[in-house]
């Protein structure tokens, strides 16, 4: 045996093979001393015969091999530096026999590759699958020399002493290294992988690597890997070096330069032995732990391209494009507020030389009517009917009379306005208008009178009514700090990961347009981001202006900003700009790395905006009776709360990982938690089912008696009572039949999500809870709207503007967002078929392009609710309607 390992050893480091003369020889002196050895009396086991023989490529070697002999296939060939050739072993077992196990070795210059037939490759919960035929490429150590001749030995031994048939044959690669641009197709199965060289050529810092297929399954991985050797190119150790992800019809992995020292890599394709991980089924179930599975034909036809990705030029273009489409709405803004002030300063001039006005233009300014007032709503010419009779202008005129003068509003002059502006900030609070019992009887007459004006329900003092809405300001800042750092940290650590471990299935990129800069794996689809932050501050900075315009007409005492329009109240404009502004950072924060763990980062500030909304479209004419802030983010709080909730029992993961955890202590907690949170468990979604309907209803009572009603035991005896006496008694019709739309269309609309919901049981649930705060926003939205031209109101020209525009860009925003691009609510797999490539300037995505339209959407949104009640500011809260 020592004889037969120095010939090995002095054959492999010669320059060439042996003489003939001593091949004989030298195995005549070999095959005595190892039957010296067999048969002495240190000797353990049989006698072996050891066979070399000089092989050839392309030539198919048919032998047997026992436990008594062994056989040594010896091999060269020319390696050349500027030529890569692969080399590829295939080797079939013919008897089919499991226990005759042969042991293949291979052993090149800088690496040796051994592998057993069958090959046994093993699944989840131990699976084993046995391969017959196996085809593995040999990993080429790079060569200095311009042109060596290499040796490799394939050595053929098993320990089973019946005869087993193998057949063996080596060939050369001849598309072993990949070209730029130029496919090239190949079949793959989980016992014969397949890897290919790629080289950068010069110029070109990154290519993308895109592998692709006919067939979904069976599933398949692809890996790009450093040029040593060895190759990991089996199920088992694919996942151990370089970047890797999983596929089914399509896979692309962005490779760079600077991270192959060798300026080359190999791209290796595996196809797995089980598609659970493709989101494949699970069909075979052993039911002994040691029990061989077939897995019958996993052959997989795969083509693989290597494409140059973009340069710096596309890198430049792309960030001032985006920057240039915002910039563009601060010049225009700028440009409009330019229009504005010349026109006020004319307006100013004109009332400084009332002589130089026409009486058309001197009416104009005063009101249509040319007395500072509008012309009569259709409330006063009968429009509404009073339990069936219709009431006439003098029936309201006299009502309004009566209720100026018993309900405590009455005109102010401005001096006496004036003083108790300059009164202490500190000497009035709003609670101290709720403790005095004739406010509180004031309050349950003023809120229940058939027609409120906004005069009912802005008696509160304005400095402190300010102040409460400042809270929302302050506290969503609060908020965003305390989210936004954890936010920021956690996925930082998940890119952190996603490098070190080279696992791109964790993040849910659109891999066919994912441009890297520096750590980040999709620099575009972060930039996208950047309009909600560059509009949400510009929207700041138009709410700041119109904040110091109205207190410096504050200071001067105008009677407009006193007594006249809807109440100015800034504190909730400035948290749906900060909302705005935390939407991008956060969604910014979601693309780093997006997955289902991290969904809630996008969606959060969603929920907050579409809640802000609503609380600032029920303030505007409810100012004194509007949530506080911190009943309103205690909501929001809820609503985050299952959304996380939700996201997490509705997701298959969950099931993985509880089940792993079964096996552990603790069943009977973690089979609990599963059969409550598990994926579309009914259990759940009753429970959220039942929450969404008891909150609509509580929140249509408040609404419909404008909070005064109270929430006690008694509640019950109190419905009953209203329903015999007004509905079977009298046959009575509601006494508010506007606000008994609304409150009934609401109804039936969540009463159909939470059906659709409890039926359906969507994967997404943080959508479907959006969707619920959309269609409630756009509901509200629309009565808004109908309500207040009904009443005789009109839009102006900028709000009729913002409305159409921002109509338009939400439906084509819409449109780019239902492309759906990836989807963490499937396998990594199953969503990179939904990879698309780039669509605007070979850097931004559909999805990108969904950033870039509902930022501006939003904003718009926002422009909308600023300036949609601005032909109310010169009329008088008595004669504005509240709806």
């Amino acid at each position: 045996m020592l004889l037969r390992n120095y010939w090995k050893s002095r054959h492999k480091n010669g320059r060439g093979p042996a003489p003939c003369w001593i091949r004989p020889g030298l195995a005549a002196v070999l095959w005595f001393c190892v039957t010296q050895l067999g048969s002495g009396g240190g000797a353990v086991g049989e006698t072996k015969s050891v066979v070399q023989k000089d092989a050839e490529f392309d030539v198919t070697y048919n032998d047997t091999v026992t436990s008594e002999n062994q056989t040594i296939y010896a091999f060269n060939h020319t390696v050349s530096r500027n030529k890569t050739e692969g080399v590829r072993l295939s080797v079939d077992v013919l008897s089919q026999d499991l226990d005759s196990t042969i042991l293949f070795v291979v052993r090149q210059k800088q690496a040796v590759l051994s592998f057993q037939v069958p090959l046994i490759l093993r699944g989840l919960y131990q699976r084993k699958y046995p391969y017959n035929h196996v085809g593995r490429t040999l990993c080429q150590p790079p060569t200095r020399a311009a042109s060596e001749t290499q040796y490799f030995f394939v050595d053929v031994s098993t320990l089973s002493s019946q005869g087993t048939n193998y057949q063996l044959r080596v060939s050369r690669v001849e598309s072993f290294t990949l070209q730029t641009d130029k496919k090239f197709s190949f079949t793959a199965s989980p016992s014969q992988p397949q890897y290919f060289k790629y080289v950068f050529p010069d110029g070109v810092d990154t290519v993308i690597v895109k592998v692709n297929s006919d067939m979904t399954f069976p599933c398949s991985v692809m890996s790009i890997q450093d040029i040593q050797c060895p190759v990991y190119d089996l199920d088992n150790n694919v996942a151990f070096i370089g970047m890797y992800q999983t596929m089914t019809k399509k896979g692309a992995i962005t490779v760079q330069r600077k991270d192959f020292p060798s300026n080359s890599f190999y791209v290796v394709v595996v196809v797995k032995t089980e598609d659970e991980a493709c989101g494949g089924p699970l069909r075979f179930y052993p039911l002994r732990p040691d029990e061989l599975i077939d897995a019958g034909n996993r052959s997989k036809v795969l083509d693989v391209v290597v494409t140059p990705a973009i340069n710096s030029k596309v890198y430049v273009m792309g960030m001032l494009f985006c920057l240039g489409i915002f910039f563009s709405f601060y010049l225009l803004t700028f440009l409009m507020a330019c229009v504005e002030n010349k026109r006020m300063n004319k307006k100013r001039e004109l009332f400084q030389n009332p002589s130089d006005m026409s009486p058309a233009e001197t009416a104009s300014l005063l009101g249509k009517n040319g007395d500072g007032k509008t012309p009569a709503s259709p409330y006063e010419y009968g429009s509404f009917a009073d339990n069936g009779s219709t009431l006439s202008s003098e029936a309201i005129t006299d009502s309004a009379t009566s209720t100026d003068n018993n309900y405590g509003y009455m005109e102010r002059s401005l001096d006496s306005v004036g003083r108790s502006r300059q009164e202490s900030l500190s000497s009035v609070e709003e609670d101290d208008y709720d403790t005095l019992d004739d406010i509180n009887s004031d309050k349950n007459i003023v809120r229940t009178k058939k027609f409120l004006c906004v005069a009912d329900l802005a008696r509160k003092d304005k400095r402190v009514l300010s102040k409460k809405y400042q809270i929302y300001f302050w506290n969503i800042a609060t908020i965003a700090v305390f989210y936004a750092l954890p936010v920021i940290q956690l996925v930082i650590t998940y890119q952190t990961v996603v490098n070190v471990t080279g696992n791109q299935d964790i993040c849910y990129y659109n891999f066919l347009c994912a441009h890297p800069l520096g750590a980040l794996s999709a620099f575009n689809n972060i930039l996208s981001n950047l309009g909600y932050v560059m509009l949400g501050l510009l929207f700041l900075l138009i709410v700041l202006k119109r904040d110091i315009v109205h207190n410096r007409a504050l200071v001067r005492n105008d009677l407009n900003a006193l007594e006249c329009g809807i109440p100015k109240h800034f504190g909730l404009f400035y948290a749906m700009g900060t909302a705005l502004m935390m939407e991008g950072l956060l969604s910014a924060c979601y693309h780093v790395c997006p997955n289902y763990t991290n969904f809630q980062f996008d969606t959060s500030f969603m929920y907050m905006i579409a809640g802000l909304c609503m609380l600032k479209l029920y303030q505007k004419r409810h100012p004194d009776i509007n949530a506080s802030a911190y009943t309103a983010y205690a909501c929001l709080a809820a609503v985050i709360f299952f959304s996380v909730l939700g996201v997490v029992s509705s997701h298959h993961k969950l099931d993985k990982a509880l089940v792993i955890f079964s096996a552990q202590d603790k069943l009977l907690v973690v089979l609990f938690c599963l059969q409550v949170f598990g994926k579309g468990n009914t259990v759940f979604w009753i429970i959220f089912s039942v929450i969404h309907i008891l909150a609509t209803l509580l929140l249509s009572t408040q609404l419909y008696y404008m909070g005064r009603w109270r929430l006690d035991s008694g509640v019950l005896r109190r419905m009953v009572y209203i329903i015999y006496t007004d509905s079977i008694r009298q046959c009575s019709g509601p006494m508010y039949i506007d606000r008994m739309v609304l409150l009934v269309m609401g109804n039936i609309v969540n009463w159909s999500l939470a059906a659709y919901g409890l039926i359906e049981r969507p994967n997404d649930f943080a959508s479907y809870l959006l969707a619920i705060a959309i269609c409630n926003l756009l509901l509200y939205f629309a009565f808004y709207i109908i309500m207040k031209l009904r009443s005789g109101e009109r839009i102006q020209c900028l709000a009729l503007v913002c409305i159409l525009f921002t109509a338009v860009i939400w439906g084509f925003a819409l449109y780019f967002f239902f492309q759906g691009l990836s989807t963490w609510q499937k396998t990594p797999a199953e969503s990179r078929e939904h990879n698309r490539d780039c669509i605007l300037l070979s850097f931004f995505d559909d999805h990108d392009i969904w950033h870039f339209l509902s930022s501006i959407a939003m904003f718009g949104s926002f422009l909308v609710l600023l300036t949609m009640d601005d032909d109310l500011d010169t009329v008088q809260r008595d004669k504005i309607y509240v709806f």
